[in-house]
């Protein structure tokens, strides 16, 4: 079977260490998310014994540090995994992304060592699943009027308010939620599974991320102890540098839902036969797909340079940005081309690709909408912010 996911030859700039993990987890998707993968999102149920064997693969934490349970490894190996992950499927690396950028990354950040100490190997062993609290039912892409809020009470804070669209949400054992104290100002709380008026309903009838456990968090008169509130940080600077290493990760993890798409539009097209030849051999197949495969190589390119960028603690927000933006546009595009391609038999759960399309269609909006990391390159780029 055809593969062609390297067309620049970037292996060449890879570490022998980055290729070992990359095909472990290559080896891990092909075992235990591709067999499996088509009937959970038929039957719109999210295989969640998978996430302690991401835990043991070290899926979940790559580049937390060692002695929080962690695995150390850079940023350009977090992208890789990434990478593998989404080409099983994306809602496989989306619980994986949430759990290491939004849930495991704040808790380094901007916790106590205490809470470092009690949440972060727990969490990279996918014995505690994490959610992240940020997004309200009236509140998407402007945080910062969030209704979520606590007050503070004579050993707790009393904590009121809901989260939408939250990856994890009915699953989860511990939630980083951001919300307003008595000033205004946003912080983020730890809270767990347990807590008295703490509810997390399931969201139902998605036709995206059907493989994913999505829902809501809602809390109605939580207290959550005082050790719980996260020291280190105040102000919408901390959820916002949470999804910037979520944004790269995504980033990543589309290019491996593009080249799972591409392939399998490559291999049918050489053996699909139209008028007595592979429909391959006609112009306008080749011309989807080199225009599908330059597209992808470009989406390799930028994000190995804004990987290196990171490893260097040099990326800016708006550099990720556009690479997220970009590189989901990308795959959705390659996505809806190798349907082309397949005609008919792209819409059937017997290739992967409408699967693919539909989950790039939630991606393209979560973490930042097409539009909104558009204005945000055209802040960085004119000064001037067009989406106030």
């Amino acid at each position: 079977m055809i593969q062609i996911s390297d067309y620049l030859n970037l292996d060449d700039i890879l570490s022998d260490e980055h290729k070992m993990i990359r095909e472990s987890v290559k080896d891990w998707v092909d075992r235990e998310v591709i067999p499996i993968i088509d009937d959970a999102n038929q039957k719109h149920k999210s295989p969640d014994y998978l996430i302690k064997q991401m835990g043991e693969l070290g899926a979940l934490g790559s580049f937390i540090p060692e002695k929080y349970g962690g695995f150390g490894l850079d940023q350009i190996a977090y992208g890789l995994i990434m990478q593998e992950l989404e080409r099983g499927d994306t809602s496989i690396r989306s619980t994986a992304s949430v759990q290491t950028s939004l849930v495991m990354y704040p808790i380094l950040e901007f916790g106590s060592e205490k809470q470092k100490e009690k949440y972060l190997p727990k969490l990279a062993t996918g014995e505690f699943i994490g959610a992240f609290g940020l997004t309200e039912p009236n509140h998407g892409s402007d945080p910062g009027n969030m209704e979520t809020k606590f007050s503070e009470k004579d050993d707790h804070y009393l904590l009121n308010g809901a989260k939408m669209w939250i990856t994890n949400a009915s699953i989860c054992d511990v939630a980083v939620v951001w919300a307003k104290d008595e000033q205004g100002k946003v912080k983020g709380l730890i809270v767990e599974k347990g807590f008295k008026g703490f509810t997390t309903p399931e969201t139902h009838k998605k036709w995206s991320l059907r493989a994913s456990s999505t829902g809501e968090l809602v809390f109605d008169n939580v207290k959550v102890p005082k050790e719980n509130l996260l020291p280190n940080i105040s102000g919408l600077k901390g959820p916002m540098m949470c999804l910037n290493s979520a944004r790269y990760g995504i980033a990543w993890g589309v290019l491996g839902a593009g080249f799972d798409c591409f392939n399998t539009a490559l291999q049918y097209s050489l053996e699909r036969k139209q008028f007595r030849k592979p429909i391959a051999s006609f112009q306008l197949t080749q011309k989807k797909l080199a225009e599908m495969l330059t597209e992808l190589t470009a989406g390799q390119l930028m994000i190995h340079r804004v990987g290196q960028l990171k490893n260097e603690d040099k990326a800016t927000p708006a550099q990720i940005s556009m690479v997220k933006r970009n590189n989901v546009n990308t795959a959705l595009k390659v996505a809806r081309e190798s349907r082309q391609v397949l005609g008919a038999m792209g819409i059937t759960g017997e290739y992967p690709i409408m699967r693919h399309m539909m989950n790039l269609e939630s991606v393209i909006t979560y973490e930042g909408t097409h539009d909104i990391h558009l204005l945000i390159t055209g802040l960085d780029i004119t000064g001037i912010a067009a989406f106030k």
